[in-house]
């Protein structure tokens, strides 16, 4: 089965699927490893730990689609890819859907904001008209070359407007060819609770860290009936901590001694990166 139908049944289902985010191929192959069947390639992450850069647009359409295709390449469940705003137009979204569609995508987000975007939990938020995202939605359902590629068409209304103006945008979205909408930052469980009973289409919750939406657990979500819930930098968070407590340590005692249950072993380190693949590999090709 292709990935794309693969996330198309596993969406239809909404059943809470929990989804990691993952910045880069060794995050994706350490969620595949331990058993999610769904990945999402966040372009928060990609900004942060490819440019070193806070989520504010400044990542290009290349670079998102250079760490895809690795993280494609990497792993062999469905990733769901964080496309911002399509960077651009609703031309520049026909470019986008295609260059990931071929670099592995199953599942393309796509939002509402202003271009260059901001983090979905940011202060500063402007959204386009909605007939312009309509359009964008449109175009981006049209350029797909397979079906089951699922278009998430998100909103930042729920910050810029009101509840109700989100709401009344992705049930416009879904009339538009969305397959799931996404209404960021509901501030509330009441909140999520009338997204999911308002809005038809297959849903996705996002959940930050210290950021606005509360987290319920996914019992309730998928009583709720949400599709997906989003842990987008979850695995950054912990691996920026982790870092910087090792360097500090090194820094101040010159060894690793008093964190080494903070790093993982050798083997672990090879276990990830599927070394012993490689190494059969080199012994099949040996001359």
């Amino acid at each position: 089965m292709r990935n794309t139908t693969r996330l198309k049944e596993l969406v239809q289902k909404r059943q809470a699927l929990t989804v990691p985010g993952v910045a880069n191929a060794l995050f994706a192959r350490v969620a595949e490893d331990v058993g999610f069947p769904v990945i999402y390639a966040t372009g928060a992450g990609i900004a942060n730990m490819h440019l070193g850069a806070p989520d504010i647009g400044l990542t290009t359409l290349t670079e998102v689609a250079t760490a895809v295709a690795a993280m494609a390449d990497a792993v062999s469940v469905p990733l769901i890819v964080d496309a911002d705003t399509g960077f651009g137009n609703a031309l520049n979204m026909v470019r986008t859907v295609r260059v990931l569609e071929r670099a592995g995508a199953a599942g393309l987000q796509i939002e509402d904001q202003v271009f260059p975007k901001r983090c979905g939990h940011f202060a500063g938020k402007a959204i386009i008209p909605l007939d312009e995202m309509i359009q964008k939605i449109k175009a981006a359902v049209d350029a797909r070359k397979d079906e089951d590629l699922q278009i998430i068409a998100r909103t930042d209304a729920r910050a810029v407007e009101d509840l109700d103006r989100a709401i009344e945008r992705a049930q416009r979205f879904v009339e538009a060819g969305a397959d799931l909408t996404f209404v960021e930052a509901p501030l509330s469980i009441a909140e999520l609770e009338r997204i999911a009973k308002e809005i038809q289409a297959p849903q996705v919750a996002n959940i930050v860290h210290g950021g606005r939406t509360p987290d319920p657990g996914r019992v309730a979500f998928a009583r709720m009936g949400f599709s997906i819930v989003l842990y987008a930098n979850a695995g950054l968070q912990a691996a920026l901590r982790a870092c910087a407590q090792v360097f500090s340590s090194l820094k101040a005692n010159g060894s690793l001694e008093n964190v080494s249950t903070l790093l993982a072993t050798f083997e672990e380190r090879q276990q990830s990166v599927a070394k012993d693949v490689w190494d059969s590999l080199e012994h099949k090709y040996r001359i």
